[in-house]
């Protein structure tokens, strides 16, 4: 067990806490994967033999300083790859990692559903379970011939490995600042979407400020809505072109938020995350003949530099983005 799956539990008012616990991941090792908005994987080959304990051993000293320093308690899945990690993640709890040793990969996942694999959809799953194949045990044992032509020769042979235990992923390291994110947590369940709409304004503004103080465009904007009920519904957009424009953010996310098309929905927060970030200096810009996108953006240069000079509330996040 040499991977970790880490989800933190974190409150709609703190999701933009997750690149200091990646921090508190990467003191342990530097192959980390940020999950957002709440997770990682954790590839922890070099920490077992730096420090002399085993990943779950280490999985609990994570699950305490993160309660110590930062207090958020997190739940944990081990297993040798990303895969079984990810899938003993679902039956971790709070306090307890849940592992899948090596060697012991077919006794977990043979009597789980199909649907339990990660990349198995409902048709790939329908079609299965008409044959038969309604768990990871009979699939393993299935000619992989007779999979091949029932889902595809590449699907069937992936589908037949992963089965089998074989897990071939790997941690991809992407770093904390792949991404930044504004929380907009409502005193109480907002039904109103014109404050809805403030919200977005004032986080898209809030993340164009932060985006171009660190020189820095986005490629993707993702919204999460978070209901009374604590469920979230999030949906992600890839931009026409990277930008750490607050206008575009602003119109990007009105967007979003109206595809939703929600009715009365009991609303407890609202977050924005820019992600797929690069480097300002190599993003282009389509240039326009739009006086009115120019004054913004020489409007939003003036307020980036009274930000510089007399702080974050120099001026109000999401003012300039109407």
């Amino acid at each position: 067990m040499t991977i970790l799956c880490v989800r933190f539990q974190l409150p709609p008012t703190r999701e933009a806490a997750l690149p200091e616990l990646l921090g508190l991941l990467e003191e342990f090792t530097p192959v980390v994967e940020a999950l957002p908005p709440d997770g990682a994987l954790a590839d922890l080959r070099g920490a077992e033999r730096y420090f002399g304990r085993e990943a779950v051993a280490l999985a609990s000293v994570i699950r305490v300083r993160a309660l110590a320093l930062h207090g958020v308690d997190c739940v944990i899945g081990a297993g040798p790859g990303p895969m079984l990690a990810r899938m003993a993640l679902r039956d971790a709890r709070p306090g307890l990692t849940r592992a899948v040793p090596g060697g012991e990969e077919h006794a977990f996942l043979d009597g789980k559903p199909v649907t339990a694999l990660p990349g198995v959809g409902t048709a790939t799953a329908r079609t299965l379970c008409e044959y038969g194949l309604d768990t990871l045990g009979r699939v393993a044992t299935a000619p992989l011939s007779t999979l091949q032509r029932l889902v595809g020769a590449r699907t069937g042979r992936e589908l037949h490995e992963k089965a089998q235990g074989v897990d071939r992923g790997r941690v991809v390291p992407n770093g904390v600042s792949r991404s930044l994110a504004a929380d907009r947590p409502f005193d109480r369940d907002e039904l109103d979407p014109d404050r809805h709409r403030r919200a977005l304004l004032s986080a898209a503004g809030d993340l164009g400020a932060r985006l171009r103080a660190v020189d820095k465009v986005c490629r993707t904007l993702t919204l999460t809505v978070r209901y009374a009920d604590r469920s979230a519904t999030t949906r992600s957009r890839t931009l026409k072109e990277p930008t750490a424009h607050s206008a575009a953010l602003t119109r990007t996310a009105y967007d979003l938020y109206e595809a939703l098309g929600l009715q009365r929905a009991r609303v407890r927060s609202i977050a924005l995350r820019a992600e797929s970030l690069t480097s300002a200096e190599y993003a282009s810009h389509q240039l326009t003949f739009d006086p009115v996108d120019e004054k913004v953006r020489r409007i939003e240069e003036v307020a980036d530099r009274a930000r510089a000079k007399f702080g974050p509330r120099a001026v109000m996040p999401g003012s300039l983005a109407a």
